[in-house]
């Protein structure tokens, strides 16, 4: 669907060979970026896996980091199949991969984990699944009458931040979020995977429902949360970065060499 836009600089979507670790496995590490937002947001993140050999797939979910007009036809089932289809391509040329992201990113991390029992762990930053904004009951109506409504995007506490993402939001890709989220919820009791969740207790985009919900529904028996106390909703470009990085770092090293 993108094929007629060109992609913003910094936006387009990656991957890493890695390297192996001491007995000799390739880990892999798939991260996903959120709703309207951009590969950007997950940008350093890569970079601090990266350092460490961890193999890397980032892609660019379908829609984004182009133009809004762009994102207009596409729908939540993209952007799984997007992941998805990095998912399989990392997981070809890796030993174990452990897949991450933010915001809605994170919900279709969680959606691969409750497909993929083999995943090796999961790391959520700000995961969405649901939400409390009653805004939301009025878009399967708007969404004929608007294309878009204001943005989310930016919503980073440390200044000179910018995750490169869409200044509206587009209402029939937002319909059919939400409605995966549905689907979402009615599999999270599949994801067995451990889970590492990271979130900020300032967080102008996503309320504490999605949290709630994840924790009190996956089946993982190995599950933490961490809350971030200087950072809003773009935790990995915000104050608590560095905490997201390295705990995420120590997630996937104990999880690996126990495997």
């Amino acid at each position: 669907m993108s094929a007629n836009f060109s992609v913003k600089p910094g936006c387009e979507g990656f991957t890493t060979l890695g390297t192996t670790d001491a007995d000799g496995r390739r880990i892999g590490v798939l991260l996903s970026h959120g709703f309207t937002g951009s590969v950007v947001s997950m940008q350093p993140w890569a970079d601090h896996l990266d350092r460490l050999g961890f193999a890397l797939s980032v892609p660019r979910l379908p829609g984004h980091g182009t133009s809004l007009e762009d994102m207009i036809n596409t729908r939540f089932s993209d952007y799984y199949a997007a992941v998805e289809a990095a998912y399989e391509e990392l997981a070809a040329r890796t030993d174990i991969v452990f897949v991450g992201g933010l915001s809605m990113g994170g919900g279709l991390a969680l959606w691969l984990a409750a497909n993929h029992p083999e995943i090796g762990g999961v790391m959520l930053v700000n995961a969405a699944v649901a939400s409390n904004n009653k805004q939301l009951m009025a878009v399967p109506v708007l969404k004929h009458l608007v294309k878009a409504m204001p943005g989310i995007g930016n919503d980073i506490k440390k200044p000179g931040q910018d995750e490169v993402g869409y200044d509206k939001t587009p209402l029939k890709p937002l319909d059919s979020m939400v409605s995966g989220w549905k689907q979402i919820r009615a599999d999270l009791s599949k994801v067995k995977s451990p889970v590492l969740l990271f979130r900020s207790v300032d967080d102008h985009v996503v309320d504490p429902s999605s949290a709630q919900i994840i924790l009190s529904s996956i089946s993982s028996t190995d599950k933490q949360e961490i809350l971030l106390h200087n950072s809003y909703h773009v935790a990995t470009l915000d104050n608590d970065a560095e905490t997201i990085f390295e705990e995420s770092a120590k997630f996937i090293q104990r999880l690996a060499t126990s495997d």
